[in-house]
């Protein structure tokens, strides 16, 4: 028999070490193998894509729903009773989720790449699935509590579907590298066949997709319409409490033209500004009248109002993270805000020559102002000395009592015909911006009908309306908007054909390249006979038709023989695969072999 010198020195192989340590806790040489991957841990491979498309859906979902994050605490508020920021879990546990689940997918890509089977460890499998099935349940509970909130979605990718566009386009390219790896260095099969096909199609729909898009900021700069006006809506209750008096003046200072309210009538005739139906979210009343916390606002008369706390409650919840960024004195001012009257807001907005847009909401049954709501208010207005052609009113009211309102601006707050519009005497709407599509606007604007965009707090969405032509927009926070002075992006319909184009271009060059130079790899391989292997490649290839329990054995053998340097060296242990082509023997791990050549 030959006798060879020990082999003391193996390849070290640290980046698949750590790739199949952390993926599979495969640490040691032996453990890993380059067999084909099992149904059961392709299977698990696909759960690991589902959930990484599934949390990207969810990721950019909340980023867009940072417009809307209080209507979204606020809708729970209402179905809970208990004012909370439900945003922070969720966006800490989708920051979590997701950075976890694109960690394993990335190794998984290398896994793939190197050529290791796929082996995801048992605790692995348990966090994507517990990941899988928490990301699901947030959906579902997203869709029963704000549902109409997923309206955010379509109106977000009239901003951001040329740079999806691109992301996308550049992930599914650079993935030609992991294809072309798996279609060319195998046997042919209808699988793989399928795979190919499956990623030309996709390949193909992003490079006609942006024919599907339709982006109002791909315009020329000279047809973009005069900057939209900022309206305070409560004032700025990020910086402030709302609807009060320091967030009014905070609006005004931060270049807002206009501030809207919340009108609500107390039994005693007397105008206020409150958004809820009840005082317990924005006033100590809990402390101050217990027993009717739960009473209508409209169920007090004006002296009660006026004995209320409505600032210290922004100190203590600090709804918008803002708390911190206040001084002693500023926390001293709100500290001491009460219940804001109307007459109160609108001589400040006349002082500031500044219009305003009252919501008014009529008082419960029973209520002794039950039937003359409307002129109560309106009686106030007047009184304030504000010019009637700078009020404009969003009334919930029947059309027997329009007329009482005829003096002033009338607002609807929902989508009308410009027929019904014309009927009933609106000059104005105010439209959610999930209604506000860009063909609907034209036709108002053609129409002289204004219209006002609620709620628009990110710079991202004013862009948005600003490339549509909306003339004005309530926000949460105007401090935010005063530092858009132009759309954070406008590309004329050439600049953006060309980018679309040369993306394209180089994407399928790209492709070309890699799937080229995969077959003339393979091609070399196949000609250049007999390959320099490693041990543990040609000992792999002698016993490929070995059971992989059988195979397991070996490996953990040649290990042994290898650190057992106490044996003589005239010692040998052999191993005969089946085929007999090669021995292994105690003093070298190298191979014999009875024939030249074999393939690895």
């Amino acid at each position: 028999m030959v006798k060879h010198q020990p082999l003391q020195v193996y390849e070290k192989q640290v980046l698949v070490s750590f790739v199949t340590g952390i993926y599979g806790c495969r640490w040691k040489r032996y453990q890993r193998s380059q067999d084909d991957s099992s149904r059961w841990e392709c299977l698990w491979f696909t759960i690991l894509c589902s959930s990484f498309l599934l949390l990207l859906f969810w990721a950019y979902f909340w980023l867009v729903a940072q417009n809307d994050f209080d209507e979204f605490n606020w809708s729970v508020y209402n179905r809970s009773g208990e004012w909370k920021d439900e945003t922070i879990p969720i966006l800490a546990s989708t920051t979590v989720g997701f950075s976890y689940v694109l960690v394993l997918l990335i190794l998984a890509f290398f896994h793939i790449s190197l050529g290791q089977q796929l082996n995801l460890y048992w605790l692995h499998k348990i966090g994507v699935l517990a990941t899988l099935l928490t990301t699901i349940s947030g959906v579902v509970s997203v869709d029963d509590i704000w549902a109409e909130e997923w309206d955010i979605l379509l109106v977000s990718l009239q901003s951001t579907a040329p740079f999806l566009h691109i992301g996308a386009l550049t992930t599914v390219t650079a993935l030609s590298w992991l294809v072309a790896v798996y279609v060319v260095r195998r046997e042919r099969s209808n699988f793989q066949m399928m795979v190919l096909i499956t990623y030309t199609i996709i390949l193909m729909a992003l490079y006609l997709a942006p024919l599907s898009f339709s982006c109002p900021c791909v315009m020329d700069s000279r047809s973009l319409k005069p900057r939209p006006d900022v309206i305070g809506r409560r004032g700025a209750p990020m910086l402030a409490p709302e609807n009060t008096m320091v967030s009014f003046n905070r609006a005004l200072q931060h270049g807002a033209s206009s501030l809207e309210a919340d009108v609500s009538l107390s039994v005693d005739a007397v105008p206020f500004l409150m958004r809820d139906r009840t005082l317990r979210r924005t006033t100590d009343v809990g402390s101050v009248f217990p027993e009717r916390q739960h009473d209508d606002a409209s169920l007090f008369n004006w002296t009660e109002l006026r004995s209320l706390n409505a600032g210290r409650w922004f100190l203590e919840r600090d709804p918008y993270w803002t708390v911190a960024k206040l001084t002693a004195r500023d926390r001293i001012r709100i500290g001491n805000q009460t219940v804001c009257s109307l007459m109160e807001m609108l001589r400040l907005a006349v002082r500031a020559n500044s219009s305003v847009l009252l919501n008014v909401r009529r008082p419960p049954q029973g209520h002794p102002r039950y039937r003359s709501w409307i002129t109560d208010t309106m009686w106030a207005v007047q009184k304030a000395g504000i010019p009637q052609r700078r009020v404009r009113t969003v009334t919930w009211t029947p059309d027997t009592d329009s007329g009482k309102v005829r003096a002033f601006q009338q607002t609807a707050n929902e989508k009308l015909s410009v027929t019904e519009i014309r009927r009933r005497g609106i000059t104005s709407l105010t439209l959610h911006y999930s209604k506000a599509s860009p063909k609907d606007l034209q036709e108002y604007l053609a129409n002289n009908v204004s219209v006002t965009v609620y709620p628009v707090n990110e710079p991202w969405l004013y862009s948005l309306l600003w490339c549509i032509g909306v003339p004005s927009v309530s926000s949460d926070a105007p401090q935010v908007l005063r530092k858009v002075p132009y759309p954070i992006w406008l590309m004329s319909q050439n600049a953006y054909s060309f980018i679309w184009i040369a993306s394209d271009l180089v994407s399928i060059a790209v492709v070309i390249g890699i799937f080229s130079f995969q077959n003339y790899h393979m091609i070399r391989w196949r000609m250049s006979g007999m390959q320099n292997c490693n041990p543990e490649h040609i000992m792999l290839s002698a016993v490929a038709h070995r059971s992989n329990r059988d195979v397991n054995i070996m490996k953990e053998k040649l290990i042994v023989s290898e650190l057992n340097n106490g044996l003589s060296s005239t010692e040998e242990l052999s191993l005969y695969p089946q085929n007999g082509n090669a021995r292994y023997s105690h003093g070298d791990l190298r191979p014999s072999f009875h024939s030249e050549q074999m393939d690895c």
